[in-house]
């Protein structure tokens, strides 16, 4: 398929994820898009800014520790990957930088060790592109039950990546502007962080209301359903978080807000 061909399937292709942008569904809307265009297994996307600090914005798809590899590469393996000189060198640079095809030999044991072999990594794509003083980089996975990236899905990949890290920059901007208020740090936590990932629209609500001090009384209340309706999608909620208390609730969200407030 011709360059240009490729590019007009993109855009068709990714424009669920543009229409999403500033929206929860961000996230949920962006993985299906790109299985669609390739097959991704998981997406998980980080910033910089300076070189010297990583945080993790986006983890869906389905590698089971992606949080915990987004809390490792932020805290300090962002320091060693080999696609870190590539991505400052971009800096200056006015599109999104393509980065090099991945081989396992590019990395360390420590990093290969955790980020492909206990995560079940077999390859990878990624993008970068810089929004002033902030760089957002996007990583595409597959894992081994679906094999490695076949060279049209690479193609189709790099030829979707400016619209895809167009759209990731502008949807975490929104993001940005909003942090300042809790309850929508909350939602957005909620859309982005891959354990809430499994959950329903209402269990999302019922959990957000018990992190707002709500009862179960007082939730059923507010979101018009019986109590035993509240009750039920609380254990649901709790079953797939794999927490069974309120304290475990509040323990989940304290450790992702702060992996995304590392600077």
């Amino acid at each position: 398929m011709k360059a240009d061909a490729f590019r007009e399937q993109a855009i068709r292709d990714i424009m669920p994820a543009v229409l999403a942008i500033g929206r929860a569904s961000f996230p949920q809307t962006l993985i299906g898009a790109l299985r669609r265009i390739a097959d991704v297994g998981h997406c998980m996307v980080f910033s910089f800014r300076g070189e010297r600090s990583s945080r993790c914005l986006l983890d869906a798809g389905n590698i089971p520790i992606g949080g915990d590899l987004g809390v490792a590469y932020s805290g300090h393996f962002f320091l060693s990957d080999p696609n870190r000189d590539a991505i400052f060198e971009g800096q200056a640079a006015p599109a999104p930088v393509l980065l090099p095809t991945f081989a396992r030999r590019m990395y360390s044991d420590s990093y290969r060790k955790m980020f492909f072999e206990d995560s079940d990594i077999v390859d990878k794509c990624a993008t970068a592109i810089w929004v002033e003083d902030t760089c957002f980089y996007v990583n595409f996975y597959r894992i081994t039950s679906q094999g490695g990236f076949r060279r049209e899905e690479v193609q189709r990949l790099m030829a979707v990546a400016p619209a895809v890290s167009a759209a990731v920059a502008r949807h975490f901007q929104h993001a940005e502007a909003a942090d300042g208020d809790p309850a929508q740090r909350l939602k957005l936590l909620f859309a982005n962080a891959a354990p809430f990932a499994a959950l329903t629209g209402r269990e999302k609500e019922v959990c957000l209301r018990i992190l707002s001090g709500f009862s179960s009384e007082a939730i059923a209340s507010e979101l018009g359903i019986s109590l035993h309706s509240a009750l039920t999608y609380r254990k649901r909620a709790y079953e797939k978080l794999a927490i069974s208390s309120q304290n475990e609730l509040f323990a989940i969200v304290l450790r992702l807000m702060a992996t995304r407030s590392l600077n």
